[in-house]
């Protein structure tokens, strides 16, 4: 299938699935918690597919690879608060272990949308080496 929107990319669907997973996971925080730790999981799992769809809509690569990065470590930032959250007695170790098989499944995707990024970046500078080579022959 082609992709003709970030809609398109699992990267993105697979965030957007995340981000309800950890707002279902922040229920079950302490009341006194529902502020601080749920504010910041909030805002780590909704930046994961809005950096993916930022990205992807700026048609820039180098942009691009930047907002995936992002990505990543808001992925990153998740893992270390459901962590927190087990050793702090906010959830059992079977829940932090189901959610780190979520994480390593988003991060194989952006890691995946990175290497074709990669790609692309490779291909656009082996276009512009043959034009500079055509050029230097040219003078």
């Amino acid at each position: 299938m082609a992709i003709k929107t970030f809609k398109d990319l699992d990267a993105w669907q697979v965030g957007m699935d995340l981000v309800v997973r950890v707002y279902d996971v922040i229920k079950r925080l302490p009341v006194d918690e529902r502020f601080g730790m749920a504010t910041q999981m909030r805002r780590a799992a909704v930046s994961v597919p809005s950096n993916v769809a930022e990205g992807h809509a700026c048609r820039m690569l180098r942009r691009y690879r930047n907002h995936v990065r992002i990505a990543l470590g808001s992925v990153a930032e998740l893992s270390t608060n459901v962590e927190a959250g087990v050793r702090l007695g906010f959830w059992d170790r079977s829940l932090a272990d189901q959610m780190d098989a979520d994480f390593t499944r988003m991060n194989q995707l952006l890691n995946g949308v990175l290497r074709s990024i990669w790609k692309q970046l490779l291909a656009e500078a082996a276009t512009c080496a043959v034009w500079i080579v055509l050029l230097s022959e040219l003078l």
